[in-house]
């Protein structure tokens, strides 16, 4: 049974939210028009057995959706002059200027030009919880392509080497900034790093019954998925508390949609600046546009967050968004002044473009 609340003239949010619900274990959907929340939506059950009804504060780890929030976080740092996004990594971070890697600019980085998409040797996959010593890892690697002249898609390196970089330059971690200079004052409930107390609330995850179409198996590929090392054991209490700016973001539809808000407004949230306009436009200036080593389409990478080019994030080019594995989805459209955030536990196979997130935002764009 869906409940919350959409405004008057999007009833058709609704009526879409209601019949994808019949096809999810639970999930929430979010919108925001100028500042206004349009539809704020949630429905279905909170873990498998059905035994716990998803409800307005219930949060579900976001994945990769994550990595709009954290491209947020670091162009905050830089517009208050903490990191220069055109300095390079090695210059605050000696140790990853080694193999070629010590001319990669902060921006390329955040743009999946580094070249080191995961481990190509084993690891043991609990390094990925040790933050400090998987970063120091990642620091170590050799690129699998010269760095700076191709994108290829960094699912769980990208956040360790931006979490590393806030840190060396900030003093915090990615995941106090957040919550200390966003989060907490503008009352949005995300987090990256959730503390335990929050982790009944949590939703369990079901995960797909089969695995992406990502074509030839090349070893940045392998690198970044195809290993049985290439992530954590998800959903563990330690997995929840330490921060992965990458994958392990945990928030209601609501938050996504807030905090996604900036991109649809120029670095506003309800009412407040977060970022000015040039830290915004430094923030979604094109970086790459191209091919990808990694996903298998052509990627409009900016510092951190997508643009619209493939138009999974509605009809408006200008917009920018985030897809998180297995479905979830944020995105922030200056043309329409929309932001969304979808929110689900039961995964599909779909890389980018689930429909069941394009139809909930096609059925907003409908109603504008």
């Amino acid at each position: 049974m869906t409940e919350g609340y959409v405004a008057p003239g999007f009833e058709r949010v609704r009526e879409a939210f209601d019949a994808g619900l019949a096809e999810e274990m639970g999930a929430g959907f979010a919108a925001i028009r100028d500042g206004e929340v349009v539809a704020n939506l949630w429905g279905g059950w909170a873990n498998r057995e059905q035994t716990r009804p998803w409800r307005e504060d219930t949060i579900v780890p976001v994945y990769s959706t994550t990595k709009g929030v954290g491209a947020l976080v670091m162009a905050l740092l830089a517009d208050r002059g903490a990191l220069d996004y055109d300095a390079t990594i090695a210059s605050i971070w000696p140790e990853f200027g080694v193999h070629g890697k010590d001319t990669l600019t902060i921006r390329q980085a955040l743009a999946h030009q580094a070249g080191v998409p995961g481990f190509i040797d084993p690891i043991d996959p609990d390094l990925w919880l040790d933050p400090a010593a998987c970063s120091a890892a990642i620091a170590t690697l050799e690129p699998l392509w010269p760095p700076g002249t191709a994108s290829g898609y960094h699912p769980m390196t990208w956040g360790y080497i931006a979490g590393e970089i806030a840190r060396r330059t900030s003093g915090r971690s990615l995941g106090a900034v957040l919550r200390e200079d966003i989060c907490t004052p503008l009352g949005i409930d995300f987090q990256i790093g959730t503390p335990e107390h929050d982790h009944p609330r949590a939703s369990e995850m079901r995960k797909p019954t089969r695995g992406g179409d990502f074509g030839e198996i090349t070893p940045a590929r392998k690198a970044a998925f195809f290993t049985k090392w290439a992530a954590p054991i998800r959903g563990s209490t330690q997995w929840r508390m330490i921060e992965i700016p990458a994958a392990n973001g945990h928030g209601t539809a609501l938050s996504v949609a807030r905090l996604y808000e900036a991109y649809a407004t120029g670095g506003m949230i309800n009412g407040a600046r977060v970022l000015s306009q040039e830290g915004f436009d430094a923030l979604t200036r094109r970086v790459w546009k191209g091919d990808d080593l990694v996903l298998p389409f052509n990627v409009d990478w900016r510092a951190g967050i997508i643009g619209n080019s493939n138009r999974y994030y509605g009809p408006n080019a200008e917009a920018f968004g985030h897809s998180g594995n297995g479905g979830s989805a944020g995105l922030g459209d200056p043309v329409a002044g929309v932001s969304i955030g979808y929110v689900m536990n039961k995964q599909s196979h779909h890389i980018m473009g689930d429909p069941r997130s394009l139809n909930l935002i096609d059925a907003l764009y409908s109603c504008l």
